[in-house]
């Protein structure tokens, strides 16, 4: 009885413990919304342009009245912006949960922070809108 006990918990350990990675997939995240880029990689502090990925389409917004070290962007400077702020100009992209195709260029991104972070094999990083990412 012992031994036919103990053979069923194992059996049970063994069968609840799967590492399976299909039974845990990896979040899947997205490139659409908006993304702040600063021009150190490392430090959110200074972003100064933000990419739109909408539909197919990036578009480029710079904040203005902010972006020096008096005056860092915040999100709210990139939040007051419009479809008029954007610069002319527009790339296209897809992206199929790992590449992105950023205008024609392929691009192998990863995400951390719960999607508020996208780095790129590259090194560039962007940051989600409003992601409490730093």
């Amino acid at each position: 009885m012992k031994k036919t006990l103990f053979l069923l918990c194992a059996l049970l350990i063994f069968a609840c413990s799967s590492d399976d990675s299909e039974d845990n997939p990896l979040p899947a995240y997205t490139v659409e919304g908006k993304w702040l880029w600063s021009p150190d990689p490392e430090d959110r502090t200074y972003v100064n342009t933000m990419f739109e990925f909408v539909g197919g389409n990036v578009y480029t917004s710079y904040a203005v009245n902010c972006g020096w070290e008096d005056n860092y962007c915040t999100d709210a400077d990139f939040n007051a912006l419009d479809e008029s702020d954007r610069i002319p100009g527009v790339d296209t992209y897809t992206f199929d949960g790992n590449t992105l195709i950023w205008d024609e260029i392929p691009r192998e991104v990863s995400f951390e922070c719960d999607g508020g972070i996208m780095l790129n094999e590259n090194s560039y990083k962007l940051w989600r809108l409003n992601s409490d990412c730093n």
